[in-house]
């Protein structure tokens, strides 16, 4: 039976152990390039079998939050290179996440301040990341976004491509397309935020359409095996929401089961909070989700994700429910992680007050084993 610690292949990608760092937004990269502090930040936590980086814009248009990096300008490559060189250095494997924010930013994020994208003109019940000229951060209200023409979509498909073409050539492993917690592709998926009357909305199949076309526009560039992807079924992230999450993903597996990914990384339950919560009358069924997929001939690593702790992660792995599984905290206060976990070692608590901007401060300076 596999442990926690055991090598696996997920597509391409050969991995050390099943230990995954997951994506996570620090706000530390000023006009959107990766920093000297970011080659640290990732190198340190290089024994994770993967890294998934916090989530970078496509484009600017894509991008929501301030201080996050992009994958679009030449300088955002060579900070991106800096970073991929040293992980590899260190011996860690590294993909990049993929993201279109969607109608979760600011006009003054977007390009010529203009509104914010979404399927939809639904301003979203959420907050977004704003930095100051004084450098003080705050989380303030989502614009209000204007709806995509029809005529747009074939760019945006375009955007994703060349951005999954950008990371390779960046040094990246592979990418993790981003169709969870509430942003451009989930908004699609999801009737409370798509109201969308031509073909990518009203019906489940329309609704998933751009997403489909993603994976495919992504996979044709730079190949299944070096691609992953991110759900959340029943996060209420960013105001998502859907009242019947259960055939709406178990179609998204479908979809997926047509490519031969590296991984499909699924977040249970709400982002960062309650792991059994639910959208709908029912409980999501995960097994279920995993099974359809199966069924319809889909041979991606499964990576489980929120709130897993060293021994729920050891028994989820042992028993064959997932392949990988990714921590989120944990690693932010802990860039050993996986030496803490294998040894049983206590785990330092993470700073929440330096989650999002700030320096080397709580992001850096944790403690290793000795």
């Amino acid at each position: 039976m596999p442990t926690l610690f055991d090598p696996i292949a997920a597509g391409d990608l050969q991995l050390s152990n099943r230990i995954v760092m997951a994506p996570l937004t620090r706000n530390r990269a000023p006009g959107a390039v990766p920093t000297a502090d970011m080659v640290t930040y990732y190198t340190q936590r290089a024994t994770a079998g993967l890294i998934i980086t916090e989530a970078t814009a496509i484009t600017h248009q894509g991008q929501g939050y301030a201080q996050v990096p992009g994958l679009y300008s030449a300088e955002q490559l060579a900070g991106w290179k800096r970073v991929t060189d040293s992980v590899h250095q260190a011996g860690g494997k590294i993909v990049v996440q993929l993201w279109h924010v969607g109608r979760i930013s600011h006009n003054v994020l977007q390009p010529n301040h203009g509104a914010p994208v979404a399927p939809s003109a639904v301003q979203a019940k959420s907050k977004t990341y704003l930095v100051h000229d004084d450098g003080t951060g705050e989380f303030v209200p989502t614009s209000e976004p204007r709806a995509l023409e029809l005529s747009e979509l074939p760019g945006i498909v375009e955007d994703y491509r060349r951005a999954a073409r950008a990371a390779i050539e960046a040094g990246f492993d592979g990418v993790e397309i981003h169709a969870a917690n509430g942003y451009l592709l989930d908004q699609f998926l999801r009737s409370g935020s798509n109201l969308r009357t031509d073909e990518y909305g009203g019906s489940i199949e329309n609704r998933a359409r751009l997403l489909s076309e993603v994976v495919q526009a992504i996979t044709e560039e730079i190949g299944a095996g070096r691609t992953g992807i991110r759900i959340s079924p029943v996060t209420p992230a960013n105001d998502a929401s859907d009242p019947n999450p259960q055939p709406l993903f178990e179609h998204v597996a479908r979809i997926l089961a047509g490519y031969k990914l590296a991984y499909v990384h699924v977040i249970e339950g709400a982002t960062g909070g309650d792991r059994h919560f639910q959208q709908g009358d029912t409980p999501f069924d995960y097994a279920a989700l995993r099974q359809t997929y199966e069924k319809a001939g889909g041979q991606a690593a499964w990576m489980a994700n929120n709130g897993y702790d060293g021994k729920l992660a050891e028994d989820v792995v042992e028993s064959g429910q997932a392949d990988l599984i990714a921590f989120g905290k944990p690693f932010i206060a802990n860039p050993d992680l996986v030496r803490r976990l294998r040894e049983g070692a206590a785990l330092n608590t993470p700073d929440n007050t330096t989650f999002y901007g700030g320096g080397v401060k709580g992001y850096l300076d944790y403690p290793v084993l000795a």
